[in-house]
């Protein structure tokens, strides 16, 4: 085992070191700020604290079966600063939403809209950021369940009749509170109970159980900018 690995293992039942350990690593967690923006950072910046608390939550979720402890933290730094990047106001012309993640407000096929453009421009031109704002609050939801708003983009189904199946479990969900309460008490999907009454395969309920997620939030809370982009399945639920 890695020296450095070993030593995480102590700090992780050992709280009280985990300030000491990472103020002997502030020049590798600068470095990496540094390396992911391309521009100097000092522990001034906004970036840094990114890093920095990136840094505390690979510490904290690290594994020995994760490999180097330093180039897990490094890839956590990154991917990190990327989200803090996207949730900035410059970044509204490029945030990247897959055409499939949400449903447009009219009956075209959404493969033929490019609703990431449609994103980027309402976010744009709306002057209270409502938009944006919605999508930074859904992602504070999102993480409770183990992923983020632009996970989406690789989760979302794209057949037909695969996304017809996601509205049905996404209808069944919102029409049954007590089924909508244990999953946000649970933090998952009843798959099993889910299954059992929507006779849909567990494999698909199972491979987008993130869409369905989100867009359970997305529709029963308060969003009413993003519940625009989910015109299909907003049409199912008011049968």
């Amino acid at each position: 085992m890695r020296e450095i690995d070993s030593e995480l293992m102590e700090i992780k039942n050992n709280p009280e070191k985990l300030d000491r350990f990472i103020s002997e690593h502030k020049k590798f967690i600068l470095g990496c700020a540094y390396k992911h923006t391309k521009r100097y950072i000092t522990v001034s910046d906004d970036e840094y604290s990114v890093a920095l608390a990136a840094f505390s939550e690979a510490v904290k979720s690290f594994e020995i079966e994760k490999g180097s402890f330093l180039s897990f933290a490094e890839q956590l730094i990154g991917r990190r600063l990327v989200d803090y990047f996207r949730m900035q106001k410059k970044f509204s012309h490029e945030i990247q939403v897959d055409p499939h993640v949400f449903e447009t407000d009219s009956e075209e096929d959404t493969e033929d809209v490019p609703i990431r453009i449609m994103v980027a421009e309402k976010i744009s031109y709306q002057p209270d950021d409502s938009l944006k704002y919605e999508i930074e609050a859904a992602n504070k939801v999102f993480g409770d369940f183990g992923f983020r708003f632009y996970d989406l983009a690789e989760c979302s189904p794209k057949a037909k009749k695969t996304k017809n199946a996601c509205i049905s479990v996404v209808k069944y969900i919102i029409n049954n509170t007590d089924i909508l309460k244990e999953i946000y008490s649970s933090k998952q999907l009843p798959i099993k109970n889910i299954e059992k009454n929507t006779k849909l395969p567990r494999k698909i309920i199972e491979r987008h159980r993130k869409y369905i997620i989100a867009a359970v939030e997305i529709l029963s809370g308060e969003y009413p900018f993003l519940s625009e982009y989910m015109w299909t399945i907003r049409k199912e639920l008011n049968k």
